[in-house]
């Protein structure tokens, strides 16, 4: 940025007073793409004097404001003790933010009025079971409500209730500032009484002036069939009540399913096991699957290997945005037998040597029993 004093426009935009516009949008243009931010990563400053080039050429490129600007000097130069309306001079970048928005674009006035009431969360916990079939709960949801003592006024009862002798009951005051572009008016909320133009006399005990208390408020809550970890469901109008007449929030549920000892869920499908015996995978049979609703039969083809997915259809979750259900996948696992009966192990010892398999013989392995035994 140009050197100079960085609280004068000219010296903002680097250029002299006599500049004609055209200058002036010659210099902002170069300026602007020289400093943008991104153009300057990691620079934490080129925002900020990215701000104060645009704030600079907002002003002077307007015939008006910059006559104004022109008429006061440059902040710098502003005399000690005040400028020509006997007020101090706030600093230029609280100028910048506080006024020239203002000044140029038109005050901002806070209206007070009824406030909608503030929204609330909470996370709900249900089986895998209660996320398949949906169910209606009561929920306990703590929040502000109207104190019953006071009526919501805050004040102690038998006690007034008057008008803020501040802003005059209207919750709102008026404050005059004096800048270098001349004496501005702005309204804000009077911070005697917090906008509500009301002076309470003698506060209520039971809310502390608040007009407000922490209670436990019930709802009756209806979860629906296929909700998932991470679903969050809205309920209108049970959320924190709203003030001065407003209407209240609402309730939003996070809904976590907890994990299943039988199934993995994955969207709308659920994955299961269904252990197969040697001879049931060697030579196929009918088998029965654990789903969701009971037990489900499935033919179990000749030859299946261990980690096949059987595909049962429709036997997964229902959809919560659509209509169906997922599927169900049954994930095949072998059960070998770590010890035999001797008999099954004669069966086991002939049908090796009618495969040609090499297999340990059972004198070998009981010598290695009784070697660890």
């Amino acid at each position: 940025m140009p050197d100079g004093d960085s609280r004068d426009l000219y010296a903002i935009l680097g250029v002299p007073r006599s500049a004609s516009q055209e200058e002036i949008k010659k210099a902002y243009r170069k300026l602007v793409r020289k400093h943008h931010p991104d153009a300057n990563p990691g620079d934490s400053e080129s925002e900020a004097r990215f701000k104060s080039i645009n704030l600079a050429y907002e002003i002077l490129q307007d015939p008006q404001k910059r006559a104004r600007y022109d008429q006061f000097g440059t902040i710098g130069d502003a005399p000690p003790g005040g400028g020509p309306f006997g007020g101090g001079f706030e600093p230029f970048g609280d100028i910048f933010g506080d006024l020239f928005g203002s000044v140029f674009g038109g005050g901002r006035r806070e209206a007070r009025g009824p406030l909608r009431g503030q929204d609330l969360e909470m996370t709900i916990r249900i089986s895998l079971e209660e996320a398949f079939r949906g169910i209606g709960r009561e929920i306990s949801i703590p929040r502000l409500e109207k104190c019953d003592r006071c009526g919501g006024s805050g004040a102690e009862p038998g006690t007034e209730v008057k008008s803020c002798p501040y802003c005059g009951g209207s919750g709102q005051v008026e404050r005059e500032q004096r800048t270098p572009f001349g004496t501005f008016v702005s309204v804000g909320q009077c911070s005697e009484c917090g906008g509500s133009g009301k002076k309470i006399e003698s506060g209520c005990r039971n809310c502390g002036a608040s007009g407000k208390v922490r209670a436990k408020h019930r709802v009756d809550v209806k979860i629906p069939p296929g909700v998932d970890t991470g679903t969050r469901l809205r309920v209108a109008g049970e959320g924190g009540e709203g003030s001065d007449g407003g209407p209240p929030g609402d309730l939003f549920l996070a809904i976590k399913v907890e994990s299943h000892p039988s199934f993995e869920r994955d969207r709308d499908d659920l994955h299961t096991r269904v252990i197969l015996k040697y001879p049931q995978a060697v030579l196929g049979g009918s088998v029965e699957v654990a789903s969701i609703e009971g037990t489900e039969k499935v033919e179990i083809s000749p030859g299946t290997q261990g980690g096949k997915a059987i595909r049962i259809k429709g036997k997964g979750m229902p959809r919560l945005k659509g209509s169906g259900r997922g599927d169900l996948y049954a994930h095949v696992v072998i059960d070998v037998p770590q010890s035999l009966t001797e008999r099954e192990r004669a069966l086991m010892e002939g049908l090796a040597r009618e495969m040609d398999v090499e297999v340990q013989s059972a004198g070998l392995i009981d010598r290695i029993r009784q070697i660890f035994s």
